[in-house]
């Protein structure tokens, strides 16, 4: 008789050890009896399933990196880019991101391809490139958004990549450089107007005061004497030449 006992408590002991489930810190378990789900997630730590009445589905808690695949975009200018993003998110309610939708994962990764195709789509390409962060902020917003019902909440969203088609490329550059020429020239005659500015202050200082442009002559001859030069410039001033041209 101490047989079949010994026989069927190593069952119910058998059984009881593989209903011992150990859930690490980051899931959750959503137990499923009968068909009907429990009301709280179970975890972390040690939770019993009772199998086959129960069903367990586990759950990472963890933040969620998602790369989303290059995009053939064509912008509200009418310029076709390839644009690729990564999307961080995490579960917040186990219950609803198993109940409400077939594959969390899935379905936020293909809500976010056709989102970044419909928000850069209805940016313009200098948009697109310099005002990067107002279009990760829109995109994060309408994810998020979409995505809570699932009991998912997203993060951030960051685009990585706009690749440009080669011609456009090159029209950017001839752009770029043709800005560059512009600066440099405004630049050269801002340069230009200041010198005339100067100069024109200076003559008026001489006018008020003769005596400066003498003081400015010798100084000159001083600096030309001093490089050891073989030639020496003597300048003539005008007046001395109308002097000789009125005698005559």
């Amino acid at each position: 008789m101490s047989s079949p006992l010994i026989i069927v408590g190593a069952i119910v002991l058998f059984y009881l050890l593989s209903c011992i489930k150990i859930l690490r810190e980051y899931e959750k378990g959503v137990i499923f009896r009968l068909g009907r789900i429990l009301k709280e997630p179970k975890g972390p730590g040690i939770i019993f399933v009772f199998y086959p009445f129960d069903q367990i589905v586990r759950v990472s808690l963890r933040l969620v990196t998602m790369d989303v695949p290059s995009q053939d975009i064509i912008t509200k200018d009418n310029v076709s880019v390839k644009v690729n993003a990564v999307v961080y998110f995490k579960v917040m309610n186990p219950i609803d991101a198993i109940v409400q939708v077939e594959n969390y994962l899935y379905a936020t990764s293909q809500l976010s391809q056709t989102t970044l195709r419909s928000i850069v789509g209805a940016e313009e390409l200098d948009t697109l490139l310099s005002d990067r962060e107002k279009i990760n902020t829109e995109l994060q917003g309408i994810l998020d958004e979409q995505t809570d019902p699932w009991g998912i909440k997203v993060t951030m969203v960051e685009i990585k990549h706009v690749d440009l088609p080669a011609d456009m490329q090159r029209a950017m550059a001839r752009q770029a450089e043709a800005e560059r020429e512009r600066r440099a020239k405004i630049i050269s005659a801002e340069g230009e107007f200041q010198a005339a500015a100067k100069l024109a202050e200076a003559s008026k200082l001489l006018e008020e005061r003769p005596v400066a442009i003498q003081m400015r002559y010798l100084q000159t001859l001083t600096e030309i004497s001093s490089e050891n030069n073989s030639t020496v410039v003597f300048p003539l001033p005008i007046e001395m030449l109308g002097t000789f041209l009125n005698k005559k």
